[in-house]
């Protein structure tokens, strides 16, 4: 084992704090990664104040990390010190049910292994993320990151970016679709950025005037205003598919009456509440409702490679690893744009 520094959170209501812990021994099949970027995700703040439930303390969040290979086991072949790789959601699977046998991990029958507050495989507890200096990961759940795009802005890449790639590919948004993307936040910039660079007509629905402008910038077409019932009147019966990425309550059933028949809106932002669903709203026009979390490790690196080949990253804003809590404040408020990425240069050497 190696002794590491990172930023934990002890409790729900506490501040995140600088603390010492031990990561395993590199592996044979293990890649040691020194963290150079990590980025800030609405689940990190859920997790670390266990507004979903099942957080285990001290917890150490980041599952949006971006660094250079340090070290590899005697039975690494995909990667060689210097390397620069990433890693997402999840660390590990069983990797023999049907889902994983399929390049699904995220959907393992057994549970996939969280990047953190999950239980690791190899014996060592609860597993702990990036907010920290280093990592060590099993080269099956490393990707290798594009050297030509910014690495600080590859960071969220790993979470925002697969969490709405995955959907848009699975059902086929493409040329000839009107597209909506619910929100311009974390998930949401990304969202519009991929539906427009796959050739959809896209269309941003937002509750901020503010951003009407970025959205337009980042690739809608068309920017309307959530909160105009006019606009949103207008918009009914219109979209082949609407990916909806907000985090907060909201009435779900608004966008559902903006679907075509057989339309598919796929919910990515997990609010903290259950949000009701009139049956008339799908019935009706035998529209589909549905969810989706990450995509699977092919998958990240599809999306990765992709981005690499039409200079796609995140919209980030860089800080330092003391003021999490302030970003974390901010990013409840929606003030930012659009992404936080942690600088781990500025992690303390030692506690």
């Amino acid at each position: 084992m190696f002794s590491c520094v990172g930023f934990a959170a002890s409790s729900s209501d506490t501040p995140l704090h600088p603390f010492s812990f031990e990561r395993r021994e590199t592996g044979p099949a293990d890649v040691r990664i020194d963290i150079r970027y990590c980025g800030v995700c609405h689940s990190d703040l859920h997790q670390a104040r266990n507004e979903w439930g099942g957080t285990v303390y001290p917890c150490v969040p980041g599952h949006e990390i971006v660094g250079t290979v340090a070290e590899i086991g005697s039975d690494v072949s995909r990667f060689k010190v210097g390397d620069l790789v990433g890693v997402g959601c999840m660390v590990d699977s069983c990797r023999q049910c049907a889902s994983c046998k399929e390049g699904l991990e995220q959907f393992c029958e057994e549970g996939l292994v969280g990047t953190y507050n999950g239980q690791d495989r190899h014996g060592r507890g609860n597993t702990l993320g990036g907010y920290s200096g280093a990592i060590v990961v099993d080269q099956d759940f490393v990707l290798k990151v594009p050297e030509n795009l910014d690495l600080a802005a590859v960071a969220p890449l790993l979470c925002a970016g697969i969490t709405t790639w995955s959907p848009l590919r699975h059902w086929k948004v493409g040329p000839g679709q009107r597209v909506g993307i619910v929100g311009l936040g974390g998930l949401g910039h990304m969202g519009v950025k991929f539906a427009r660079a796959f050739g959809a007509e896209v269309v941003l629905f937002t509750t901020s005037a503010s951003k009407v402008e970025d959205g337009l910038r980042l690739g809608a077409h068309e920017v309307v205003l959530s909160k105009d019932p006019e606009a949103m009147a207008k918009e009914r019966g219109r979209f082949d598919f609407i990916l909806d990425a907000v985090a907060a309550n909201h009435d779900i059933n608004a966008y559902l009456e903006l679907l075509k028949r057989d339309g598919t809106l796929v919910q990515v932002g997990a609010p903290e509440a259950p949000m009701p669903v009139s049956v008339f709203s799908l019935i009706m026009k035998r529209r589909n409702f549905s969810g989706s979390l990450i995509g699977g490790i092919a998958e990240t690196q599809e999306m990765l490679d992709f981005c690499g080949e039409k200079g796609i990253t995140s919209d980030i804003e860089m800080i330092p690893m003391d003021q999490i809590e302030t970003a974390y404040e901010r990013m409840l408020r929606s003030d930012v744009k659009y992404r936080f990425v942690i600088d781990m240069k500025t992690l303390p050497a030692s506690v």
